[in-house]
């Protein structure tokens, strides 16, 4: 039977005609499947091609942007070296003068302190001369209350002088 198919003619046989419908089923609907699927395709493509280009347009935003953001991080770095070497000199310039400020403060506190020992010198002077007047005084009304003659006049000076300087000792 076999062998029969093979030799009979093609249109004498099943096979054909399923052939033959699928072919007139492809050229009758061709046109109808074909170009939706085609339309389909081709939005696909345009989209997958929107896509690329909205891709590669916000490549090129970010490229410039970190561009950008580089820049600005140079001049923020730069900024920060002088804002560095300006803070350093001020602390340079803020240090000599708080050297020179210390300086002339303790010049001041010096003549200050001098001038309170003077002060105190002058002070020690007066109540020196004070005190050598008291006793000056006071000897001489002791003198003057136990009389004195001629003839002792001499030995009561000399006394009274050499009197003084213990009594200046004794009250200092």
């Amino acid at each position: 039977m076999e062998y029969q198919a093979i030799n009979a003619s093609p249109w004498e046989h099943g096979s054909f005609w399923v052939a033959v419908a699928i072919v007139i089923f492809v050229v009758l609907f061709a046109k109808k499947i074909i170009g939706p699927v085609i339309a389909m395709l081709d939005a696909r493509t345009a989209s997958v091609q929107s896509a690329l280009d909205e891709a590669a347009k916000l490549k090129a935003e970010a490229q410039a942007m970190l561009a950008d953001a580089q820049a600005r991080q140079a001049q923020a770095i730069e900024d920060a070296k002088q804002i560095i070497a300006h803070a350093e000199a001020e602390a340079a310039r803020t240090r000599q003068a708080m050297a020179a400020d210390a300086k002339a403060m303790t010049k001041r506190r010096e003549r200050l302190a001098l001038d309170r020992i003077a002060a105190a010198e002058k002070a020690a002077l007066e109540e020196v001369r004070a005190v050598a007047i008291d006793v000056a005084t006071a000897a001489s009304s002791q003198l003057l209350r136990s009389g004195f003659a001629a003839d002792g006049n001499a030995a009561m000076i000399d006394q009274a002088i050499s009197g003084v300087p213990a009594a200046l000792r004794q009250s200092v």
